[in-house]
């Protein structure tokens, strides 16, 4: 599954309107108000605010990736989202994150949800790749910089 595929323009944020991460993450969760493959809003937002709570999903190198798994969900749903000012996100590498990619799966897709970390945390991995996203300034842009960054990946 492609990463270019989970995402819509509708579900990128090209900028935040807080600096806090609890209120960063409840503005992605915002974003599927509405959205046909979740059938509870507030479940999904307490599954990957409890996931935080566990162990903060700020990776490293300026990345995130907030992620739960919920009933609440027929479907894998992603967003992205990135800042111009870095956040503080208590992240592994003790450096604040700008990139932030979320991610809530069905609780019965938990092979399709692994796959989806495991190639967000690999194209995330490469310096080019995160600084185009950086320079990116439209939802389009951030859609192509992914399409373009997945062609180069073999499926996992």
């Amino acid at each position: 599954m492609k990463i270019s595929e989970l995402l819509k323009e509708k579900y990128i944020l090209t900028e935040f309107k807080s600096e806090d991460k609890e209120e960063i993450i409840n503005e992605m969760i915002d974003l599927f108000n509405g959205d046909e493959r979740v059938s509870n809003l507030e479940e999904v937002r307490k599954c990957v605010l409890d996931r935080e709570k566990i162990m903060s999903t700020g990776v490293g190198k300026g990345f995130a990736i907030p992620h739960g798994k919920s009933n609440s969900v027929n479907d894998i749903i992603a967003a992205f989202g990135k800042s111009a000012q870095p956040i503080e996100y208590n992240a592994l590498d003790g450096k604040p994150v700008q990139l932030i990619f979320l991610m809530v799966g069905q609780e019965k897709l938990v092979g399709s949800h692994i796959k989806v970390l495991s190639r967000i945390s690999r194209i995330m991995n490469n310096d080019d790749f995160r600084a185009k996203l950086l320079e990116a300034k439209s939802k389009e842009e951030i859609l192509n910089v992914f399409e373009n960054e997945e062609k180069t990946f073999n499926d996992i």
